[in-house]
């Protein structure tokens, strides 16, 4: 399916939900040597979530979900605002391997992009069907989006979007012909084209590289974030001896001269980074801009750093209106991803009946 003008919007992560869709872990080797306290973690962020919308919660076998009942039933979560959907997966991070959603009307629609596990490792089989086993569970009517004869692959984490036409993402991520390469042979002009086609973006801003430990290899979510319509926080870093130093502070310097969908300056917002977060000598993505936006929270990882504190008052300020919420996730960022990796929101829409 395609369309010859922008019939969708792909909503912001700000505006209302639905729900929260969360994949429950269960690949050990995500998390060699530390998976113990992964699913507490989880279960921690099902609690904060529960409160102000549905959850819908992914998972592979039905021990799997005695095991999940049992740790929130420990943690007095009721199962009230709860959905549970059986679907074999590869991985938990939901924010990639899951649709692509859009509104017209104020009716939601999908998109099951393709999904190849980052161009970087080979079991994503089962993940790239659980997008099309939600929609199909959920009644959400969806889409294929095809370019030049070929399924495009797109992943949530690679995108940011303010609702209103704007979406900023890498160059790193979508653009390197050599490492990790999504979409053989696409341009610049076949991306944007894709995203006014699929997304109803009408406005690119391209950054260069995300953060160093990124497994993806630029996924915007641990760079830059749209807070509001018209506002980004991006982080940075003041030691020039880290090597975030000089990727920051060019990405920052690109915003300078960045425009929104109407021509209108976009207003930057500097988010610390925490000090290096390293175990078994690999620097891991730690980033406060991995943050999860909710109907009435935001839930923020956090590091046991001096900078935590810091970057819970920004978001807070930024979010009056939201419960800004730290998440303890020295031990989740050693499967390379953090809150906004293993999140995915559906955003409300009158069509919907869970």
């Amino acid at each position: 399916m395609t369309q010859k003008k922008p019939a969708y919007m792909m909503p912001a992560e700000f505006e209302k939900h639905s729900a929260t869709i969360l994949g429950w872990p269960h690949n050990k080797e995500d998390w060699p040597d530390k998976f113990e306290p992964i699913p507490w973690v989880y279960t921690e962020i099902v609690k904060k979530l529960v409160p102000y919308e549905k959850v819908v919660i992914i998972y592979d076998t039905d021990k799997r979900l005695e095991g999940i009942k049992t740790k929130l039933k420990m943690a007095e979560v009721s199962e009230e605002n709860l959905i549970f959907i059986k679907s074999p997966t590869d991985r938990g991070w939901m924010r990639d391997s899951m649709p692509q959603f859009v509104k017209a009307k104020n009716e939601v629609f999908g998109w099951d992009f393709g999904f190849n596990a980052w161009a970087k490792y080979d079991n994503f089989k089962k993940d790239a069907k659980s997008s099309r086993v939600l929609l199909e569970m959920l009644n959400i009517p969806y889409g294929i989006p095809v370019y030049n004869n070929t399924k495009i692959v797109l992943e949530g984490g690679s995108i940011d979007i303010n609702g209103k036409g704007t979406l900023i993402t890498t160059e790193e991520c979508l653009l390197d012909p050599v490492v990790q390469t999504r979409n053989p042979g696409f341009t610049k002009y076949d991306y944007e084209f894709a995203f006014r086609e699929f997304l109803g973006v009408t406005n690119v801003i391209w950054l260069n590289k995300g953060i160093a430990g990124d497994d993806t290899h630029g996924h915007v979510d641990d760079l830059c974030r749209f807070v509001n319509p018209t506002t980004v926080v991006i982080c940075d870093e003041n030691d020039k001896k880290d090597e975030n130093y000089k990727i920051l502070k060019e990405n920052i310097e690109r915003l300078s001269s960045a425009t929104l969908e109407d021509g209108s300056k976009l207003e930057v917002v500097a988010l610390p980074m925490p000090e290096p977060v390293v175990f078994d000598g690999m620097r891991l993505p730690a980033s406060y801009a991995n943050f999860y936006i909710a109907n009435g929270t935001v839930l923020v990882p956090t590091f046991n750093d001096s900078n935590d504190r810091i970057a819970l008052g920004i978001l807070a300020e930024l979010f009056p209106k939201r419960k800004v919420v730290g998440i303890g996730a020295v031990d989740l960022v050693w499967g390379l991803g953090t809150l906004h990796c293993l999140t995915h929101e559906i955003p409300f829409g009158k069509n919907l009946n869970f």
